[in-house]
């Protein structure tokens, strides 16, 4: 058995099948899922595989995904952190950057940092740009300087050192001093965190790594111990933000590899299912109960960047995280946000959100405020007889309770208070996903829309008519999307490091050093986790950040016949140019310089395959559920057919009004588009513009 679980903002997601150990193959994948259990997510981890049916112990793979290490940043819930850096560098934090996102607000405040000013010191040691050690670390104020710690109530330091991203000697030595004397605390160097430049960027990074490292430590540990005593054998593999799995050794050692795991395994899973059914111009699309996270997929590339943020918005600089990230832009709005009025008078739609306790006012547990969810059932767009899968029947009486101040505030009806409600939802959306296509450049009419998670496949068709995107796709187990990418997902590891080149024939044997160097880096790391040692089981993709000499920021390339021993620098030069016209839209005759070697190591893991979907010789008629009316908005109210999406069968082909319904999974289809089922059971969407039914 190989399972795979995601723990959301709502919903903890579980996705397993079985492999016959006679024949090799793989059985039908199925899913479960579980309310979250927060604080103690673990609870529901093993909540989801008793609700399945399986015993850990017959697990023979497991990947994990969890939210723990961006709730505890956003939530503010980590550890107290100190913060030992080069003497004159501690307010690197504080500093920042000086580029505001409103340029003009002049009341603006840079965000406070995650560590004190009194918990930040500095230590006399200086390496040089070229990672010269000009003056070896000075080490005799530590004593001191561990005992204020420590009774400041310190359970983290962070340790980031001038230029160490290009040698560390000075920090390992900082690092080991401060072990002896204090054993028990939890100790983060910025060259176990990072390896490129850009000091404030990296202390960042190093700093909210450490702030989580305790707490993301513990609850891998439980969640390790929880299915140890259940019977696991194996170990647990955790999801990253850069599309790969890995030990959880690692990830308790650097734990802001996972601070976006969730969505990026449901992107890799979208490219992954673009390129089995032919498309891979994707805008990709992650509704869940409290975020809704959207990225762009070109050519079946998907971006990882190291230029990543949290909390960043029009008005706040955010916090920099200098890990590979998959390149997404993530709202606070999901099924679960909440609608409310401002003192204006004004209705907005998130970023609170009920999450899974108490969850909507629907759910009958405790929730007092109307939510997306709630405004879907109002609509009828939701089946109240199978809410929730058909576990819970809606509360309506708290939802009268819960619209009611809405209703009063506006001078609405119910109903116009829920319409209200999904457009400004549906529009907060829309902003999130131009940020990905236009306002990069691309017209989204020459991609096709990819949802998935809980709220995917209700919100996706209304995205589209928006953005004028003339095909949307809901994959199979969409509403479990992200789960099921872990078991598509291979071990990966990043390595990043600064090197400043130019690109010029007399620089082709430092190349080619330098990524010798990141290959032997990751052959040792995956020898000391008990994965095979030898270089042909790895695979190995060279990329490098490369800019015009003198720029300021660089274009992500591939390094063509790096690690083949034809490094081709013409052809890398070439990709360079048509890239930076792409991004910039203009290129240079001018020299042009390499600024940061990234290696991404893979493992190989077994996959389930994409199974086509039986057919069985039903009609389409016998799919039908019933008919229920429903408010389409700007289409008007109309009696829609209900299909059962359990018994679409690939070939069948109808139109709106429509709702595709499975147990978690409810697709609204308007008039006039076409539905369309391939052989996967995926349902593909065709949106006509010719007019309204």
């Amino acid at each position: 058995m190989r399972a795979a679980t995601d723990v959301g903002g709502t919903f903890t997601d579980l996705v397993y099948y079985e492999v016959d150990q006679a024949t090799g193959q793989s059985g039908q994948v199925r899913i479960a899922k579980v309310d979250t259990t927060p604080p103690n997510f673990e609870e529901g981890v093993v909540g989801s595989l008793a609700k399945a049916g399986i015993s850990p112990a017959s697990l023979e793979f497991f990947a994990h995904g969890a939210t723990v290490v961006i709730n505890a940043l956003t939530e503010r819930k980590g550890v107290k952190t100190a913060l030992i850096t080069t003497a004159g560098f501690r307010d690197v934090l504080e500093i920042a950057r000086g580029n505001r996102p409103d340029l003009f607000n002049f009341a603006f405040h840079k965000p406070e940092p995650f560590v004190e000013r009194h918990l930040r010191a500095g230590l006399n040691e200086r390496t040089n740009y070229k990672g010269q050690v000009e003056h070896p670390v000075d080490l005799s104020p530590l004593p001191d300087l561990i005992a204020s710690f420590k009774r400041e109530g310190v359970e983290a330091i962070a340790i980031v050192f001038l230029h160490s991203y290009i040698n560390p000697e000075n920090e390992k030595l900082a690092a080991a001093r401060i072990r002896e004397l204090w054993p028990d605390v939890s100790i983060l160097a910025s060259h176990a965190v990072s390896r490129e430049w850009r000091e404030y960027e990296r202390t960042s990074t190093t700093v909210l790594s450490a702030y989580v490292h305790p707490i993301a430590e513990r609850y891998i540990g439980t969640l390790e111990a929880k299915l140890a005593d259940q019977g696991f054998n194996g170990k647990p593999f955790m999801m990253q933000s850069n599309g790969g799995i890995t030990t959880a050794k690692a990830a308790k050692a650097n734990p802001i590899t996972m601070v976006e795991s969730g969505p990026a395994s449901g992107i890799f899973a979208a490219a992954y299912v673009g390129d089995a059914i032919g498309y891979d111009n994707l805008i990709v699309l992650d509704i869940g109960g409290t975020t809704a996270k959207c990225t762009l997929i070109e050519e079946g590339q998907v971006k990882v960047t190291t230029e990543y943020y949290i909390e960043r918005d029009g008005k706040n600089p955010g916090y920099p995280i200098q890990t590979p990230v998959s390149d997404i832009v993530e709202i606070g709005n999901g099924g679960g946000s909440i609608a409310w009025v401002d003192v204006g008078g004004k209705l907005h739609v998130g970023p609170h959100s009920a999450a899974a306790r108490p969850g909507p006012a629907a759910y009958g547990r405790g929730g007092t405020n109307a939510t997306t969810t709630d405004a879907n059932l109002v609509l009828g767009r939701i089946d109240p007889t199978s809410f929730v899968g058909g576990e819970r029947e809606p509360d309506w009486t708290s939802v009268e309770t819960a619209f009611a101040p809405l209703q009063s505030a506006l001078g609405m009806s119910r109903e116009e208070v829920a319409r209200g409600i999904i457009r400004i939802a549906n529009a907060n959306m829309t902003r999130a996903l131009r940020l990905v296509s236009t306002n990069k450049g691309h017209d989204p009419r020459d991609f096709s829309l990819m949802a998935f998670g809980g709220g995917g496949a209700m919100h996706a068709v209304a995205l589209a008519e928006e953005l004028k995107v003339p095909h949307v796709i809901i994959p199979v187990n969409s509403s479990v999307f992200s789960a099921w990418g872990m078991l598509l997902t291979d071990l990966r590891r990043d390595y990043l490091r600064t090197r400043m080149v130019p690109l010029v024939p007399g620089s082709t044997a430092l190349i080619g050093d330098v990524f010798g160097e990141l290959e032997a880096e990751a052959l040792r790391d995956y020898s000391d986790e008990d994965a095979p040692r030898r270089r042909e089981d790895i695979t190995f993709e060279y990329l490098v950040d490369m800019r015009y000499a003198g720029q300021q920021h660089t274009v992500k390339v591939p390094c063509v016949g790096a690690g083949a021993g034809t490094l081709d620098l013409e052809a890398t030069a070439a990709a360079f140019h048509a890239a930076h016209e792409k991004r910039f839209t203009y290129r240079l005759d001018t020299a042009i310089e390499l600024v940061n070697f990234h290696l991404v190591a893979k493992l190989v893991v077994p996959k389930p395959p994409l199974s086509t979907k039986p057919q069985t010789g039903r009609s389409l008629a016998d799919t039908i559920k019933g008919e229920r009316q429903v408010d389409y908005d700007v289409h008007g109210i109309h009696m829609a057919t209900i299909y059962d999406g359990l018994l679409l069968e690939p070939g069948m082909e109808f139109h709106g009004p429509a709702v595709i319904q499975e147990p978690s999974v409810t697709c609204v289809i308007p008039p006039r588009h076409r539905v369309t089922i391939d052989k996967f059971g995926n349902y593909h969407i065709h949106l006509s513009f010719g007019g309204e039914a």
